[in-house]
């Protein structure tokens, strides 16, 4: 694996799983969920001396007590060899296998080790592997060959992973759980393994449309794309092959882009959902509001066309935020209530569709919606604060319930604050305008962290006042009111239409609309950018988008402030190749009025 010790684990190690989450500086995985993984192998495999909290020490000698370890390659069907790990159940009765694709991360399948140990504990065999091209060269859980970004060859080394099980292990059945990039394999294997073999499938923090997960509404997500590329574990020219390596290029230099939609919707389980429907698999999703790598309406998307048993979790956060810990380390004395739900759902699902449990999942209702920052918190030491009742979940048949009605705010001029109101009445004849070009504080946060640290109750805090407004345009309504402390229940994807004036032939317009409570403070509700091209210099034209899905309480007293502004770090601007800032003017004509369309249930 690596010649370094192997590391000693503490409670405090634990404890920075379950109070941080598991991602560390430089958007990789943290220091303390790899060394828990780390110790766990290393005491699985017998050495001597590991030092592990006793929770884990128990764990080690149950599953060691009930099954073999073995840390196989599996070759798939052009030779390329996988690196894999695997946990037997040893009683002779017969057993699923959970098969766990690996997330996109350095270290392959080491990180959730520990989600395996509690897999097996609860009757599964378990079998992770490494798809082909992640991890770190040298280490004991990298894979051979090429990353194929959850490609054909992905699909055709499930596949052989499936047989290599039906092999070593004999199971009853077959599930698959992946967190990530292991979520979109899991899907896609199971719709195109060619012998039907998935019983189930649990997805985490998964994709939908990979193409409009990383380009939509003519905007690169080139944050999210360059973290890819640095995840694999080594340099472009390694993990990708030519023309894999030319598709990123060109993905990062905005060329070619046709072909990179092409090349992200063959490897969306939306394009393959007939085939899911068709082979009945069971399909377990959750997602964030604010993913920063895979947004939420693409997987809202491919949730609605499923006809199989399905379920849908969308949590507070980002990307891993709400799973990671209990795959990652999550024992006794969880910090906060509902920390384990995310996985402990997961769980259950595949013990009803793999060993036959007699619980509650056939009576779920297809979606749990989790409302943003409903929890309630206290300040702790550090600065931060500690969630002491969980947030709110509502239910639904299908998410499209979610949404029971609409309103729709117009923007105005500029008033004598120098900001725009949003009304209920339509207003024209005006124009707003601002420098392009230049970053803001007006931003949807830094990818992966700023949602983490919301999951763990300490959303970003924004101030509009300090806002450039040089550089963006503000509207917001009066402070609002409505019944048990709640002004609007938002829930669904808000639609926001602008007539667009550009000094150049292309503009980005990133819309953001935010809670702002009565000491100024603001919390971020959704956002989305747009890019528009080939467009008349000085010439009008009007637009309209979907911010993401949200399902958010708006307090009573507080106002609602939309933002709009030409530049996100996430994101791509159509000014890049410019030398200076251009300016874009925001109007609003009749018969086209600017207005925020705002869902509520």
């Amino acid at each position: 694996m690596t010649s370094d010790p192997t590391p000693s684990v503490t409670e405090a190690t634990l404890t920075d799983i379950a109070t941080n989450g598991i991602w560390g500086p430089d958007h990789s995985v943290s220091q303390a969920v790899v060394d828990v993984s780390r110790a766990l192998l290393a005491s699985l495999q017998g050495e001597e001396g590991i030092a592990l909290p006793p929770e884990l020490s128990e764990l080690v000698a149950e599953v060691r007590r009930i099954a073999t370890i073995a840390l196989p390659r599996i070759t798939t069907q052009d030779g390329i060899r996988l690196s894999a790990f695997s946990i037997k159940l040893t009683d002779g009765a017969p057993h699923p296998v959970v098969i766990v694709p690996a997330g996109w991360n350095p270290y392959g399948w080491l990180p959730f080790l520990y989600a395996y140990l509690k897999l097996a504990q609860r009757g599964y065999h378990v079998l992770a592997y490494s798809p082909r091209g992640i991890g770190i060269k040298g280490w004991l859980s990298t894979s051979e060959g090429f990353v194929d970004v959850a490609g054909p060859n992905d699909w055709a080394d499930g596949s052989s992973v499936i047989d290599y099980a039906q092999e070593a292990l004999e199971p009853s059945r077959i599930g698959f759980l992946g967190e990530s990039y292991g979520s979109g394999i899991s899907q896609l294997v199971a719709a195109n393994d060619p012998a039907n073999r998935v019983s189930a499938v649990v997805a985490l923090s998964t994709w939908g449309n990979l193409a409009t997960s990383l380009y939509n509404n003519g905007t690169r997500h080139l944050k999210a794309v360059q973290a890819l590329i640095d995840f694999t574990g080594g340099p472009l020219e390694e993990k990708f092959d030519e023309a894999t390596q030319q598709l990123l290029k060109d993905f990062l230099s905005g060329q070619n882009l046709d072909e990179v939609v092409a090349w992200g919707t063959e490897r969306s389980p939306e394009t393959h959902v007939d085939r899911t429907n068709a082979r009945g698999v069971p399909t377990f999703i959750s997602n964030t509001w604010h993913e920063t790598l895979f947004p939420v309406n693409p997987v809202v998307d491919l949730f609605e066309r499923l006809t199989v048993p399905k379920r849908l979790n969308l949590w507070i956060g980002d990307h891993g935020a709400p799973e990671g810990p209990g795959l990652a380390g999550l024992v006794l004395g969880v910090p906060f209530p509902g920390l384990a739900e995310p996985t402990r759902e997961g769980y259950e699902w595949l013990d009803h569709h793999l060993l036959g449990a007699d619980n509650d999942v056939p009576s779920w209702p297809a979606v749990s919606s989790q409302s943003m920052f409903t929890y309630r918190t206290v300040a702790i030491p550090g600065g931060t604060k500690l969630i002491t009742v969980p947030a709110h979940r509502e239910t639904y048949g299908s998410w499209h319930e979610a949404t029971t009605g609409s309103e729709v705010w117009y923007l105005t001029d500029a008033n004598g604050t120098g900001d725009g109101t949003l009304t209920d009445k339509p207003t024209a004849g005006w124009s707003r305008e601002f420098e392009a070009g230049a970053l803001t504080s007006s931003v949807a946060g830094e990818l992966l962290k700023t949602g983490q640290q919301e999951w763990f109750g300490n959303p970003k805090s924004y101030e509009p006042a300090k806002f450039e407004r040089g550089q963006l345009l503000v509207w917001s309504t009066d402070p609002l009111t409505g019944p048990d402390e709640v002004a609007r229940q938002i829930r669904g994807a808000a639609t926001v239409q602008l007539t667009v004036r550009s000094s150049v032939d292309a503009a980005t317009v990133i819309a953001y609309l935010y809670d702002v409570a009565a000491d100024g403070t603001a919390r971020i509700i959704t956002h989305e950018p747009l890019t528009v091209t080939d467009l008349t210099p000085e010439a009008d034209t009007t637009v309209s988008w979907n911010l993401q899905a949200a399902s958010y309480d708006l307090p009573t007293g507080h106002r609602l402030a939309l933002v709009v502004n030409s530049r996100d770090p996430l994101y791509s601007y159509a000014g890049s190749d410019l030398p200076a800032l251009t300016t874009t003017t925001i109007s609003s004509v009749s018969g086209n009025e600017a207005r925020l369309e705002l869902p509520l249930g």
